[in-house]
């Protein structure tokens, strides 16, 4: 278990006011930040299916639920290295008790998680170690800026989703035939609009580790051959440069809302 900068020692006494802890973003050590705003839009991408929490009653656990989550094509990008201002579309089943949440102004924490994996101490080749897990992550923290309720919102929030899923993930399924049944199942969709209040990423690739011991980890992953240890081993081949991360090509495309 690593000791990052910020994880030794003690608390500093107080806890702070809950209104404080709301504004505190994701936990970075500097270490583990990404190298530009193109490896969390490409982390989101690549790794839809979000988490998103909301606020519970006073005293109970958050609500969350996971859910399909894309690039809103009709919001360009911001130009800021923060990403703020990124509009992003969701969905998810009208009857979840969540759906009582969204409306305009209800702040919301998207959490996308991509590749992960276990590393053990055997892979470091020292006498002494400790197990860790690298992992990469990306948090969103935004405002709902729209909620949609007629069918025909709705539906272009389903079809642009079916677009990105498909051009992505897919084999490039023509939906024209579907429509009519998209329609049917309309009244159980419940979609929205956010507007990103700040993004952060951690990209946790073993850098506290001496480069030859990050070479071991990264030979490890490769050699797994297994899609989420390949795709670390990828990132952690050259971590300062954007070509490093999985699709990073595109990252132009994105820019111009393609």
């Amino acid at each position: 278990m690593d000791r990052s900068p910020g994880q030794a020692g003690g608390t500093s006494g107080a806890a702070l006011p809950s209104r404080e802890i709301r504004r505190i973003p994701l936990f970075v050590p500097r270490q583990y930040r990404p190298p530009d705003v193109s490896w969390m839009l490409r982390l989101m991408r690549g790794n839809p299916l979000a988490l998103m929490a909301t606020n519970g009653d006073p005293g109970r656990a958050p609500l969350a639920t996971h859910l399909p989550v894309i690039l809103d094509p009709e919001s360009p990008l911001p130009d800021s290295d923060s990403l703020a201002g990124l509009g992003l579309l969701a969905h998810l089943n009208r009857a979840n008790p969540q759906w009582i949440q969204v409306r305009p102004g209800m702040e919301v924490l998207f959490s996308f998680t991509g590749p992960h994996s276990y590393v053990s101490p055997v892979v470091y080749g020292l006498p002494t170690a400790a197990p860790t897990w690298d992992f990469t992550a990306v948090q969103v923290r935004g405002e709902i800026v729209e909620r949609f309720e007629s069918p025909e919102d709705t539906l272009r929030v389903v079809t642009a989703t079916v677009r990105a899923y498909e051009r992505d993930f897919g084999a490039g399924w023509d939906m024209t035939g579907s429509i009519p049944y998209f329609r049917q199942i309309l009244p159980g969709v419940g979609a929205f609009r956010v507007r990103a209040l700040s993004v952060e990423g951690m990209f946790k690739l073993s850098q506290e580790q001496p480069e030859d011991v990050r070479e071991k980890v990264r030979d490890h992953f490769a050699h797994r051959g297994q899609g989420r240890d390949l795709e670390l081993a990828g990132l952690m081949a050259n971590p300062r440069a954007a070509s490093a991360c999985p699709c990073a090509g595109q990252f132009e495309e994105l820019k111009h809302g393609v």
